[in-house]
């Protein structure tokens, strides 16, 4: 798929949660295509500790205002600069990068999404996808309390949203490997993002029940195009760079003890 640098602009910046914002940008150009689970790698210029670009998964395309969405959780120098940003500001992003997830050939399968923190920024473009395929996608969404859960709204518009709290303040109390939707619905096939633990929970249940399940890596990037080498993952073919072979990955390809 082809590559593009674009200078863009920011129509809104609306804080979701103290640690998370959502960006909305737009170009004077229309949108390249891109499969969700892609991702983006966003100059940073207001930041004078931030020197390389910073990888962002690209939350959402809306095609009808031409914009691109991203949801940005400030934990460092460059994330932080980035959520001061007001419409009219520029940002420079290298996109689509990396790879995406595998949409099934049959309508009939039961697709089952689940996100944990920031992870759950692909999984409402992949969501918005399925829907205009056809599907009808579940989603699972995890998080410490009530507070942490975003963007509720829109995931509703494009499936069935289930949640889990640890504290209980929301939906289920515990994991999401513990929810009850897994018992009471059979799902041919999984797509998770979220932080390293929680995914490879949910590939070993995925797994443990034979049912398919892609993975969206979330390895440190500095370039996103393979050149530096320090996203590397161990995979059954080898190492690999996660910014070019993946960020999605089939879990029978890698080497997790599942």
């Amino acid at each position: 798929m082809k590559k593009y640098m674009l200078d863009m602009k920011v129509t809104e910046n609306k804080d979701l949660h103290d640690n998370y914002c959502l960006l909305k940008i737009t170009s004077d150009k229309t949108l390249p295509e891109a499969l969700p689970g892609q991702f983006v790698q966003a100059l940073v210029d207001r930041s004078p500790t931030t020197f390389l670009r910073r990888p962002i998964s690209i939350n959402y395309i809306d095609k009808k205002s031409n914009e691109l969405w991203l949801l940005i959780q400030k934990v460092g120098d460059g994330t932080h600069a980035m959520a001061t940003y007001k419409p009219g500001d520029s940002m420079n992003l290298l996109l689509p990068l990396g790879n995406g997830f595998t949409i099934p050939g049959s309508k009939e399968e039961n697709l089952l999404l689940i996100g944990g923190g920031v992870g759950t920024a692909p999984m409402l473009f992949l969501g918005a996808c399925l829907k205009e395929k056809g599907f009808k996608p579940v989603f699972l969404l995890g998080a410490r309390s009530e507070k942490d859960l975003m963007q509720l709204d829109d995931f509703q518009q494009f499936g069935t949203v289930y949640m889990t709290t640890e504290d209980g303040s929301c939906g289920e109390k515990g994991y999401v490997t513990n929810h009850s939707v897994l018992t009471n619905i059979q799902f041919n096939k999984i797509y998770t993002c979220g932080p390293k633990p929680m995914m490879q929970a949910v590939a070993r249940y995925a797994s443990a029940n034979h049912i398919a399940c892609e993975v969206s890596l979330e390895n440190m990037m500095a370039c996103g195009m393979g050149a530096c080498l320090c996203c590397v993952e161990n995979t059954r073919n080898g190492h690999v760079c996660v910014c070019t072979e993946g960020p999605v990955f089939n879990i029978d390809k890698l080497t997790w003890q599942i």
